[in-house]
């Protein structure tokens, strides 16, 4: 721990904070006579994460200028820690400030119970919700614009000087600059943010990355609270809070405080939409709605109802993340998994040209896995790596380790008698498939060496043996391999032998391009014979979008009438042949080319259809793609080849090996392909280069 004396050139005044991890101190920069916020990584010896946490805030922050963002002026390090110095307001949290209204209206009144810790329990005036909502969205629309999802928006991080009424947000540790980042599926004490402002997106079990609109979500959930005293959502069971964040919605608004205009509950109720697409979409839209109620209140003390979101007008390219044309194929999949859920076992087969939405689709089957305590891994065979046995099985093995790793330590307790009650003295052929699985075991004793058949059978025994273990009533099993095109002659033996599939409360998803497999294709034989053993078998085929798919999603896109854009939907069909990546791609494209732009004066979106037909756009994706990576810089393309030649999934450290360079120049020069999105980070990882400059 540091000792506040030595914290050299600062008087400390007072401790504002102290967590696990951070301390908080205001205080007088002796050099330059002002008060400042010392923000302390306050840990002897400090993970690569925690570092890299706190190096990445000061380098998020450093230039954001702007009387609504609470400023950062410098690091420093003092006996080994680091130090963020930070601007002084002479401000608390909005948490604070309410909180201390609330109890001097409790004492006012009389009352002396404490309320609730889940809840503020004061609700502010109409007035003074709005002098404080204004500062913050004002806020949401600078960071929005200089590209920064700031991804933990609540009361906490939002300071307000209670003299003053100034407000500024403040805490950009898990902020991002990217457009979109991809959560990974873990537990939820491990999730980036606060779970009770958490989007349904930043769980890590939604069918979407997460980008700017979950700000707005969050935003959501603190106006709900501000209006309410208390939070939308209360529960001691973390898992119970995100699936109410994906699935419920809160109580109303009025049954808490029923003085509240009902403009004002539509407005919460769109920034809480559980699709963000069905969100604001733009902070400036949000702005120009709570300026116009404020107007009216300050004028004639009521608000008259109108429709929020008028002038919510998006002049930037955003297509929906949902899926379109896939309802029938959504409702099958979701009877599947419940006749699963009640201790069926089934595999499903996906199949469809690739591009068409097959991974898109089988991930839809997740937030009802979090409703139901349900694990879902996944793997993917590769072209390349067919001659290596089990590598896909292996990868979905390992994500599921990963994933009960992060579990308590009476959780693991549990997995691990479950599993060896399971293997058995077979524990160590388990864990030689998938070593993070001895950190849940320990140290197993090596097993008798056998022939090759009867070690194979061995092998098959332990897998069906491992899958028994984990697809239970209280936690069923949803196992994804795709591309199964590729499978190997090793799974698939294992696959057609039936150790895979015939477990209760287990769901086999397996994905392939059925354009690239013939009734004599190794898999589709294995899939004939499993199916001969009874195992109940469904097979979902996707078809190219039809042209009124293509109308839903440019029409959400564009937000413009049926009649513009026929003929535009009608080109994008002909070229895409109804192929949603395909389309998605070209609708960037055209974007991107200027073919496709807004038109600031009329507020709407404009394109010349005799402009884009004598424009030479490629009719293939794979062009398209090709064409967008050779915009780069030459640095990026290299780094992208050799991340092409390791997986479809890589680390860091692995591609600094590969080019020779540091991690700091390697993340430098994947940067650009991450900001267009050509690749997404997968967890915060992305980050650690900083640790090293």
């Amino acid at each position: 721990m540091l000792p506040a004396s030595e914290i050299s050139g600062y008087n400390l005044q007072e401790l504002i904070h102290q967590g696990t991890n951070t301390v908080i101190y205001r205080a007088v920069s002796t050099a330059e006579k002002k008060l400042v916020i010392l923000k302390i990584l306050n840990i002897d010896c400090p993970t690569l994460e925690q570092i890299a946490s706190f190096k990445h805030e000061y380098h998020i922050a450093k230039h954001l200028d702007s009387q609504y963002v609470i400023k950062i002026y410098r690091i420093e390090t003092h006996q080994n820690h680091l130090v963020l110095v930070l601007e002084d307001i002479g401000g608390i949290s909005l948490k604070q400030w309410i909180k201390t209204l609330g109890d001097r209206q409790k004492s006012a009144e009389g009352q002396t119970n404490s309320p609730p810790a889940s809840a503020t329990n004061y609700q502010l005036s109409l007035v003074d919700f709005f002098n404080t909502v204004v500062p913050v969205t004002k806020a949401l629309i600078f960071l929005h614009e200089n590209q920064v999802i700031h991804k933990d928006i609540k009361p906490d991080n939002i300071i307000i000087n209670p003299h003053t009424k100034q407000i500024k947000i403040a805490d950009f540790s898990i902020a991002s600059r990217l457009r979109k980042e991809q959560t990974d599926l873990k537990n939820p004490d491990r999730l980036e943010g606060t779970l009770a402002y958490m989007s349904p997106e930043q769980t890590g079990r939604m069918n979407r990355p997460l980008d700017y609109l979950s700000d707005f979500y969050s935003l959501g959930v603190t106006f709900y609270e501000l209006l309410t005293g208390q939070l939308p959502f209360i529960s001691s069971d973390p898992l119970e809070i995100l699936h109410c964040h994906i699935a419920k919605q809160p109580l109303p608004i009025q049954q808490f405080n029923p003085q509240i205009p009902p403009v004002l509950t539509k407005i919460v109720a769109k920034l809480m939409a559980k699709n963000a697409e069905d969100r604001y979409q733009t902070a400036t839209g949000l702005l120009a709605d709570l300026e116009r109620c404020q107007n009216q209140i300050e004028k004639s003390g009521t608000i008259v109802n109108f429709i929020p979101g008028q002038v919510d007008t998006l002049s930037q390219l955003s297509i929906p993340q949902k899926l379109y044309g896939r309802e029938t194929q959504i409702a099958q999949l979701l009877q599947v998994y419940g006749r699963v859920s009640n201790g069926s076992s089934e595999i499903l087969l996906v199949s469809g040209y690739s591009g068409i939405g097959k991974s898109a689709l089988v991930h839809e089957i997740i937030p009802n896995l979090t409703r139901q305590r349900g694990y879902f891994t996944s793997g993917k065979f590769d072209q390349f790596k067919r001659n290596v046995p089990y590598a896909c099985l292996t990868q979905a093995m390992r994500n599921l380790v990963k994933q009960i790793l992060m579990e308590t330590p009476t959780q693991l307790a549990e997995w691990r008698k479950n599993l060896l009650n399971a293997l058995q003295k077979n524990a160590k052929v388990a864990i030689d498939a998938v070593p993070e699985l001895q950190l849940i075991l320990g140290q197993q004793p090596d097993v008798p060496e056998l022939g090759s058949v009867e070690s194979q059978n061995r092998f098959y025994r332990v897998m069906q043996q491992f899958f028994q273990a984990i697809a239970t009533a209280e936690h069923p099993l949803v196992m994804f391999l795709d591309d199964c095109q590729w499978m190997d002659a090793g799974t698939i033996n294992l696959y057609q032998k039936n150790s895979l599939g015939k477990n209760p409360y287990f769901l086999l998803i397996l994905a392939y391009r059925d354009n690239e497999v013939s009734p004599t294709h190794p898999f589709v034989l294995a899939t004939e014979a499993v199916r001969e053993t009874g195992i109940p078998t469904a097979h979902i085929r996707l078809q190219p979008l039809a042209i009124h798919d293509v109308n839903r999603l440019v029409l959400d896109t564009l937000k413009c009438n049926c009649k513009q854009v026929e003929i535009f939907c009608e080109l994008l069909l002909n070229k895409t042949n109804g192929n949603p990546f395909f389309v998605k791609q070209l609708l960037k494209s055209l974007y991107d080319e200027k073919l496709l732009v807004f038109n600031a004066t009329y507020g709407e979106w404009e394109w010349d259809i005799q402009k884009i037909k004598e424009q030479n756009i490629s009719e293939n994706v794979v062009s398209l793609m090709v064409k967008k990576i050779q915009s780069l810089s030459e640095p990026t393309q290299r780094i992208l080849q050799l991340a092409a030649c390791t997986d479809n999934e890589f680390s860091l450290d692995i591609l600094s090996v590969l080019s020779e360079q540091s991690l700091t120049k390697t993340a430098q020069d994947l940067w650009e392909a991450l900001e267009v999105g050509l690749i997404l980070p997968v967890g915060c990882g992305y980050r650690l280069p900083q640790v090293f400059e």
